[in-house]
């Protein structure tokens, strides 16, 4: 008989805290604990990963059912996921970004008038970047939106939106993205998120 792989959990709410290695210890620190916050990861790099990230906001969303851990090679666990979410084109946008190993959200903008759901993506790549840049971190950056990476390689916004049409505050966060782009020729890697290979992107707004 094969014997059960192991796992190792996290518990950041309970009698004690940390990652633990075996569940009869992490059962002795949740169990009747008030509002008891942990997870099981099935190895120890992620949940390394994930206590230093913090416990998920929300553990019940879609942002936390982690597929992408069963593909045959899968995501780099510490990394950013990014979406974005327009009502209407142009409509209100905004956008996200996700640390992968943990399914905590990271930051999120918007929503931000008239804006288009392409331009959220590449706002929220630049984003990404940025918060990596300061935090001294290289980690990659994944999106759905081949059209933003495209944008962000090129270090500008192709939007066919005219520019009087796009929402003062967004054209002004556009400009300070191609401006961070041009003084930062050199910074994390970004990558197209394979959401057939992986699943839904767990920065997904659930609005489909």
């Amino acid at each position: 008989m094969n014997k059960a792989p192991q796992k190792f959990y996290v518990v950041w709410r309970g009698r004690q805290t940390g990652v633990f290695s075996n569940w009869e210890s992490c059962q002795a620190a949740v169990n009747g604990y008030p509002n008891a916050r942990f997870k099981a990861f099935p190895n120890l790099a992620l949940a390394e990963s994930a206590w230093r990230a913090g416990p998920p906001d929300e553990p019940n969303t879609r942002a936390h059912k982690q597929p992408w851990l069963l593909a045959p090679q899968p995501p780099i666990a510490d990394s950013l996921v990014v979406d974005a979410a327009c009502s209407g084109n142009p409509g209100p946008v905004e956008w996200r970004g996700v640390h992968l190993a943990s399914g905590k959200q990271v930051f999120h903008q918007g929503p931000f008038e008239n804006g288009t759901n392409n331009l959220g993506e590449f706002l929220a790549i630049v984003h990404a970047l940025a918060w990596l840049d300061k935090q001294g971190l290289n980690w990659p950056v994944y999106s759905d939106s081949e059209i933003a990476l495209e944008w962000v390689k090129q270090g500008h916004c192709r939007s066919h939106l005219p520019q009087e049409q796009i929402g003062a505050a967004l054209r002004e966060l556009i400009r300070r993205a191609e401006t961070w782009l041009s003084d930062h020729p050199s910074h994390a890697p970004t990558f197209p998120w394979d959401s057939q290979a992986w699943g839904e992107n767990p920065a997904d707004f659930g609005r489909k």
